[in-house]
């Protein structure tokens, strides 16, 4: 049987090696952001996840561009409290650090009485999701499609993603699932006519619950851009509606500007198998 698409392989109990669906379309060696952030969910998740605890919001820092060669993860906890816990994971090649993650979990209880405000949601995911590689896209006026350049354009965009397993052999978890669709985030606010011009340098992730689907949507709320600094927000769904919050900051990169209609690596955009 053919092992499942996968962003690392295992190479021994401490270093995972990254494949070529990690790769990303900023570089000839560069790691996409979904790998990264994976990786660093997964070694949390997997050395401190509680069944009592929800992972309520992970950030994830990005140094410096991952690359493709043998990557360890370093997790430690610093706080184990009755309600609340606090980790950390280093994500680290060649000895040095490429991104650091924080985690805070905390323990679920019952919902406090009265009511409250919350914001109306309208997200529509395809009629029908399926399995290939491909993610679904769809920008206002275009409606879904699983073609990312036919989105280049200057509406609200929305995404849906079945994410590829971060480790070969091991089925992510939702917790898994939830922070590696969330790296839409800087897609879904970023793209405009010209394609994606901006490189987020972090993806934070604050869940309320975790998803029940395979797959996550992730729908562009906000959008700021000032001097090549841009700042996007989004909100997380399944089938039962919303379920958290994406949140990126970004620099403009033009040198290496992703025009999905011209890409420079034409292979690494995921389509539909």
């Amino acid at each position: 049987m053919t092992a499942r698409p996968a962003h690392f392989i295992p190479i021994d109990a401490d270093r995972v090696q990254p494949t070529r669906f990690a790769q990303s379309l900023w570089g000839e060696d560069h790691l996409n952001g979904p790998a990264v952030v994976g990786l660093a969910a997964h070694a949390l998740g997997a050395a401190f996840g509680l069944p009592d605890f929800l992972p309520a919001r992970l950030t994830v820092d990005l140094f410096r561009a991952a690359r493709g060669v043998p990557t360890t993860t370093e997790v430690k906890l610093v706080r184990d409290g009755r309600r609340v816990r606090n980790s950390e994971c280093d994500v680290v090649q060649d000895g040095v650090i490429v991104a650091r993650a924080t985690l805070v979990q905390y323990r679920l209880a019952e919902a406090p009485p009265g009511e409250e405000w919350f914001g109306a949601t309208d997200f529509e995911p395809p009629a029908e999701i399926d399995g290939g590689l491909a993610p679904y896209i769809s920008s206002d006026g275009v409606g879904w499609t699983r073609t990312i350049a036919e989105h280049q354009n200057a509406g609200r965009k929305r995404y849906v993603n079945q994410p590829l397993d971060v480790i070969e052999g091991e089925t992510n978890t939702p917790f898994v699932r939830a922070a590696v669709a969330a790296e839409g985030t800087s897609m879904v606010t970023n793209l405009g006519t010209a394609g994606i011009g901006y490189i987020n340098g972090d993806l934070t992730v604050a869940l309320t619950r975790l998803p029940q689907d395979d797959w996550v949507g992730v729908e562009a709320e906000t959008h700021w851009a000032d001097r090549g600094i841009a700042v996007g927000a989004t909100t997380l769904y399944d089938s039962a509606g919303p379920i958290g919050t994406g949140l990126t900051t970004a620099v403009s990169n033009p040198a290496a500007q992703i025009d999905f209609g011209h890409s420079r690596f034409p292979d690494r955009i995921r389509r539909e198998l």
